[in-house]
């Protein structure tokens, strides 16, 4: 189990960009959804087989803590079982024309398997674990269980390091930043009901192209719908941003 830091070190170390070439992507369990996922809020999602309030607060942590260890353990061995699709690769190979920043809800490692070189992780990463005792204690564990025991180096134990509902959402501050400054914004995958990361659509207010990726839009936030599912509604963003 090796120690990490709290935030990548592209958060430090901001790439640079040429201007009018920054492109924000936000991503949400639509784009994970195509590697064999499971979604939470879809028919026949993970919140119609677990309550948010069984496995996804910190009450439900210090009432049950089994019960949740079992539950993310099962996401991070389903995660072990899949691979990046080509809405995560499209992603990637758009690196040869712009910068691309990745925000995502996701907590999975597809963008970082698909070669994305910024990644943003709004609600934490299955694949780490972090102290109990001290939130700055994170430790990469790939795609092992964590089990009842197994404790950080101040000897507390290690819980998901994830965002449950009721908890703030640190990383929020470095994507309104990055929001800010898009040239381009692109939404994909989410169906922006999740605050605060819905309110990044506000946030970038300077992009002078806005575009949502969904095949069945409930909203359309005033910015260019592509009316499709992920790998699909990536490819004609590629086309329109690249080929013209």
């Amino acid at each position: 189990m090796r120690r990490v830091p709290q935030w990548p070190d592209w958060i430090k170390n901001p790439p640079s960009y040429e201007a009018g070439k920054l492109l924000v992507v936000l991503t949400g369990a639509g784009v994970s959804a195509e590697s064999g996922l499971s979604t939470f809020r879809d028919s026949g999602g993970l919140w119609e087989r677990y309550s948010i309030y069984e496995v996804a607060t910190p009450e439900a942590w210090h009432r049950n803590p089994q019960l949740v260890l079992d539950f993310y353990n099962e996401r991070r061995a389903q995660l072990a079982q899949v691979a990046p699709n080509p809405a995560h690769l499209l992603l990637k190979e758009l690196e040869k024309y712009y910068t691309v920043i990745i925000i995502t809800q996701n907590v999975d490692d597809l963008h970082e398997r698909a070669g994305s070189s910024y990644v943003l992780h709004l609600h934490g990463e299955l694949t780490k674990a972090r102290s109990t005792a001290d939130e700055t204690l994170i430790y990469e564990i790939g795609y092992a269980p964590i089990r009842l025991g197994d404790t950080c180096e101040k000897n507390s134990q290690l819980r998901p390091h994830v965002v449950w509902f009721g908890e703030e959402v640190p990383a929020y501050v470095f994507a309104q930043e990055w929001a800010a400054k898009a040239d381009i914004f692109v939404v994909i995958g989410t169906s922006l009901q999740v605050y605060p990361a819905a309110g990044l659509v506000d946030e970038a207010y300077r992009a002078r192209k806005k575009f949502l990726i969904d095949p069945k839009p409930t909203r359309t936030y005033g910015v260019e719908v592509i009316e499709a599912p992920a790998s699909e509604g990536v490819r004609e963003l590629f086309k329109r941003l690249v080929e013209g």
